[in-house]
């Protein structure tokens, strides 16, 4: 809309969430904005830091922020991690995929809502491992309100986003307190179970001999719990639409699946990470859902002094709004924007700037490795094995919080192969 009013500055002066505001649009200025740590710190709103919480990635200062994403990297995307979690993600799918052809043959299923159940289990298996049914319950439907007001206005009245997902993190943070006291209680104690990332947070210590307090633990799980399912469930829905519409891209993607399928062993048990590597055009595939769906479509700073971006002043003080939606639909970037394209995506690496799923510089999504894993093993899966049957294939979509189909992909799940596990 402001393009059209405006034409093509990339710079565009507003009033949002309570705050004189510059949208950014353009890819240089975004890469400009999103490298330069000492011009522009965090400016997420109110609602948004209340809910994640204060000790999380989103809102601390550069300095913790560099402290805790490098002791929390290689627990998320190390290749140890990538492996071990692979395992247990491949084995879902396999199991999920099955279950629910078996379940359509009489009626459809929300195909979104059981796909988040479905990654939230794996995320809640990675990071929380042995947590029990009634836990796993609370986190899920509590999850499900505090996602709704994440970008609302912070109004604190019944009625309002804000004012569920208020008294849903409140319940959050008690459950995840009651897992960490059950933890540090059976500290030392022979355990039947492995190492899951709340175990590495509890024990991480920095350089100091520094350990995270509980607050900030709880903090970074609720942050990277949110993130691990709803991002990964929404962008394996609109793929495995996407698939489904073009079906010359399906037969591509499907070939190169087969292909990798042959070349297991028979010895071997479910996906590694050498087969996850030969997934080249499925890449491409998700790739483009990233770009073509803009699951996070804005991302926020604030200046700490004055400074000019592309030629114009953004004055200290002022919150700064990131559109990664307008860079990934720029006709001038990516020719045909509303066509998905995953051929696109052949040959150098974007260029900086302009390809913004995961953000850019030194607050890159930290998992975002774990995610494509999550997205590519459904995807390999579904193409070997079954296809995808809309009841309403021209519903309405609604674009808050996320993009979806308001009747949440009602379909079924029709098992064509049974060559769908190893």
């Amino acid at each position: 809309m402001e393009k059209k009013r405006f034409g093509r500055a990339g710079l565009y002066r507003a009033f949002m969430f309570s705050s004189p505001t510059i949208l950014v649009t353009s890819p240089d200025a975004c890469k400009q904005v999103l490298m330069d740590d000492a011009t522009f710190c965090t400016g997420w709103p109110k609602a948004t830091v209340t809910l994640i919480g204060a000790r999380s990635f989103i809102s601390m200062p550069e300095e913790e922020h560099r402290r805790l994403r490098k002791l929390t990297a290689a627990p998320i995307n190390g290749f140890d991690a990538l492996s071990a979690y692979l395992a247990f993600i491949d084995a879902t799918v396999v199991s999920t995929l099955r279950r629910w052809s078996s379940e359509t043959k009489t009626k459809p299923i929300e195909f979104l809502t059981e796909l988040r159940r479905m990654t939230f289990r794996i995320i809640v298996q990675i990071f929380m491992s042995g947590a029990g049914e009634a836990t796993m319950e609370e986190l899920e439907r509590s999850y499900t309100d505090l996602n709704y007001g994440m970008r609302a206005m912070a109004i604190d009245l019944p009625g309002f986003a804000y004012h569920r997902a208020l008294r849903a993190r409140g319940r959050l943070v008690a459950a995840l307190q009651g897992v960490l006291d059950e933890r540090r209680a059976a500290a030392g104690k022979k355990m039947n179970r492995g190492v899951d990332m709340m175990d590495r947070l509890i024990e991480v210590e920095d350089e100091q001999g520094r350990r995270l307090e509980d607050e900030e633990i709880i903090d970074v799980l609720v942050m990277y719990l949110n993130a691990g399912h709803e991002s990964s469930a929404h962008i394996t829905m609109w793929a495995t639409v996407f698939l489904q519409e073009n079906p010359d891209i399906l037969a591509k993607a499907k070939a190169e699946q087969e292909e990798i399928m042959r070349s297991i062993p028979p010895t071997q048990k479910g996906l590694t990470l050498r087969d996850f590597r030969k997934m080249e055009y499925l890449s491409q595939v998700v790739d483009e859902t990233l770009r073509f769906v803009n699951i996070s479509f804005v991302s926020f700073r604030q200046a700490t002094r004055d400074v000019f971006v592309n030629g114009y002043l953004v004055p200290k003080g002022w919150k700064v709004q990131l559109w990664y939606r307008s860079v990934h639909m720029d006709p001038q970037v990516y020719p045909d924007p509303k066509k998905f394209n995953p051929s696109r995506w052949e040959g150098p690496p974007p260029r900086a700037g302009t390809f913004l799923p995961f953000g850019l510089g030194s607050r890159l999504c930290p998992g975002n490795d774990l995610a494509k894993l999550e997205i590519s093993v459904f995807l390999h899966h579904f193409l070997v094995g079954y296809r995808l049957e809309r009841e309403n294939p021209n519903c309405r979509v609604r674009y808050l919080p996320h993009p979806r189909p308001v009747d949440n992909c009602l379909a079924k799940i029709i098992r064509v192969s049974s060559d769908d596990g190893y």
